[in-house]
């Protein structure tokens, strides 16, 4: 624990770290694990070492091929169409040339390459960054508002997803970031919102005539899983009705067709919103077209509740998988004083001494081992074939958490003893690959700084070779945990 200090009225209240031992605080728990000389870097001010990292314009963009949701969206859709006449072709009812074969070949590959690209792009930002713990709140908001390519129709969306609506609001209000993501095309497939249709809407009725009407209806997943994951939480007490009247309240946000001039891009169909007004945790919205939707994701975002449960998932990730409750509370008073401003919120967490404890109490998931293994050399995955398989083996396949709950953050999960060892085996193939030119005891020193325990140096040191040394630094639990 932390040094413990008195205040003037007796109460026991935590004290900070000395600042060479929060300088490495900063750069392994706020941060996604030092590069060289980057704890020196933040020892003259640990803190403002942070805070400086904090900006209004976002964080930092992959250098992916910059394609826009809507431009992928449409490139999926002609995927679709070329595997559909694949089909007929082999049921013999197409055509008996190859053309309709090889364009669907093409275009499966080429979308594959480019959601391979768009994972390698922000592995690289994680890898290379000198403002880390700016990335790690980044991934802390991408993985609040999971969307995953488990389906195929998403997967080419997930990188613009982050690139559009997460990368520029996760410095803004919470408001925006969770309008933005509710809007995008990624999270619209991805929980089947673009589909829903109101059942006395005019869509509805017009399905009903063509007798057809299996094909369209509510649908609830978008709804629920802003209630249950991105605002207020499960606990908040709302009700089956709160969801569906919610849900009542979203249809018509939609994606732009073809022959659209938005295609590809949120629209609001009119015709298939739900005619009405709505009754949502207790409060009344009039119709008022997209902007009843509109109207209930404001209130979510300004609900003491939200503040509660997104502070908590907050610390949750930075400090420990049971956070002291005066660090959730300081953080939610400071939620509700700014209007959910995720900037302040961020500077609230960097000062908060509750934050440096310096026990290591989180378990670095796959992806956060992986890129503070190529921090520790100064390096970046070269191609996703580097990266890729490692975490696919350790259970964290890229772009696809199992959920709308997104990846777990627990200890219980990635230190299991079959992902331990799996980390074993790919901590020493990477050391066979880079130990050779390295000093693993000058990389331990830089790695952990003051969070270099006696123990590890001396097993880091007695090591026969190189290679064993490597593979003991980047196994031992002062690496492994945060």
């Amino acid at each position: 624990m932390g040094k413990i200090a008195m205040s003037r009225k007796g109460d026991r209240r935590l004290s900070l770290p000395s600042k060479d031992l929060m300088a490495a605080i900063a750069a392994t728990r706020f941060g996604l694990g030092a590069r060289p000389g980057e704890i020196d870097a933040a020892k003259a001010d640990p803190q403002g070492f942070l805070i400086a990292q904090i900006r209004r314009e976002g964080a930092d963009i992959p250098q992916d091929d910059g394609e826009s949701a809507g431009a992928r969206f449409e490139q999926m859709r002609r995927y679709q169409q070329e595997r559909r006449a694949v089909r007929q072709k082999k049921d013999g009812r197409g055509d008996d040339s190859t053309f309709a074969a090889q364009a669907f070949q093409s275009t499966q590959r080429d979308l594959r390459q480019k959601v391979n690209a768009d994972f390698l792009a922000r592995a690289r930002i994680g890898a290379g960054t000198s403002a880390s713990f700016r990335e790690r709140w980044t991934l802390f908001w991408t993985n609040h508002f999971t969307v995953s390519a488990t389906k195929q129709i998403t997967s080419v969306l997930v990188g613009p997803f982050e690139r559009e609506a997460i990368r520029p609001y996760v410095f803004s209000t919470f408001e925006n970031l969770l309008v933005a993501s509710s809007t995008h095309p990624a999270m619209l497939t991805y929980l089947d919102q673009a589909l829903s249709i109101g059942p006395q809407s005019r869509a509805a009725q017009f399905v009903a005539r063509r007798r057809n009407s299996a094909t369209a209806g509510l649908n609830e997943n978008l709804a629920r899983e802003i209630l249950e994951l991105h605002t207020v939480g499960i606990d908040a007490g709302y009700t089956q009705g709160d969801v569906t009247e919610f849900a009542r309240a979203l249809t018509g946000f939609s994606i732009g067709r073809e022959q659209d001039d938005r295609a590809g891009q949120f629209v609001f169909r009119e015709q298939a919103h739900e005619p009405g007004p709505r009754t949502i945790l207790g409060r009344r919205y009039a119709e008022a077209g997209v902007g009843q939707g509109l109207a209930v994701l404001r209130d979510l975002a300004a609900d003491p509740r939200t503040a509660r449960h997104v502070c908590g998932k907050i610390a949750r990730h930075f400090v420990a998988d049971v956070p002291p409750p005066s660090l959730v509370q300081r953080l939610e008073q400071r939620w509700m004083a700014t209007g959910g401003d995720l900037a302040a919120v961020a500077r609230t967490l960097v000062e908060s001494p509750e934050a440096w404890d310096p026990t290591p109490a989180k378990i670095k998931t796959p992806y956060e081992y992986a890129l503070s293994t190529w921090r520790l050399i100064g390096a970046e995955p070269s191609a996703f074939e580097r990266i890729a398989p490692i975490l696919t083996s350790l259970g964290q396949r890229p772009f696809a958490p199992p959920s709308p709950k997104g990846w777990p953050e627990d200890a219980q999960t990635w230190a299991a003893p079959d992902a331990l060892i799996k980390r074993m085996q790919w901590a020493q193939g990477f050391a066979a690959a880079v130990a050779d030119q390295t000093d693993p005891n000058a990389l331990a020193t830089s790695a952990l700084g003051e969070r270099l325990t006696p123990l590890a140096a001396k097993a880091v040191a007695r090591a026969e070779t190189r290679r064993e040394a490597f593979a003991l630094l980047i196994m031992s639990p002062e690496f492994q945990r945060r």
